[in-house]
C-alpha cells in the first residue's frame, strides 16, 4: 500500500506557503504576457501531477504574477476581458515575458 502512496499521481496538490525564500513575493505585482505556442496550462499548486483539468490561458494573453518559485513555476491569476471571470493558480515561468509592474511599490 505504501507503494501507492508514493506514487506520484497522488501527490499532494496544496498551494505552498509563498513569501518564503523558495517561493518569494514579487512587490509590487508583475504585468506578463503568455509567450511560445500553445495553450498554457493551469495547476493548483506548483506540481506538473495538479493540472486544473480545462483551465488554460493561450499566446498574448495577460496575467498578473505575485510569486515564482526557484524550481520554475509562477503564482498568477487571470482576468477574461471577455466574461470578467478570474482564475488564479501557478504556471510554467518560462512561457511568460515581464511586460511592467501593477500599482506602486512598497
Amino acid at each position: 500500500m505504501s507503494g501507492i502512496l508514493a506514487c506520484p499521481a497522488f501527490a499532494a496538490c496544496h498551494e505552498p506557503e509563498t513569501g518564503s525564500k523558495d517561493i518569494p513575493l514579487f512587490s509590487p505585482p508583475l504585468s506578463e504576457v503568455v509567450v511560445g505556442s500553445g495553450r498554457l496550462q493551469f495547476y493548483s499548486a506548483p506540481n506538473a501531477n495538479c493540472a486544473m483539468k480545462g483551465v488554460f490561458v493561450t499566446p498574448k494573453d495577460e496575467v498578473i504574477a505575485y510569486a515564482e518559485s526557484n524550481d520554475g513555476w509562477s503564482s498568477v491569476t487571470y482576468a477574461n476581458p471577455k466574461t470578467g471571470n478570474t482564475v488564479s493558480g501557478w504556471v510554467k515561468s518560462s512561457r511568460l515575458k515581464q511586460t511592467g509592474t501593477v500599482g506602486p511599490k512598497r
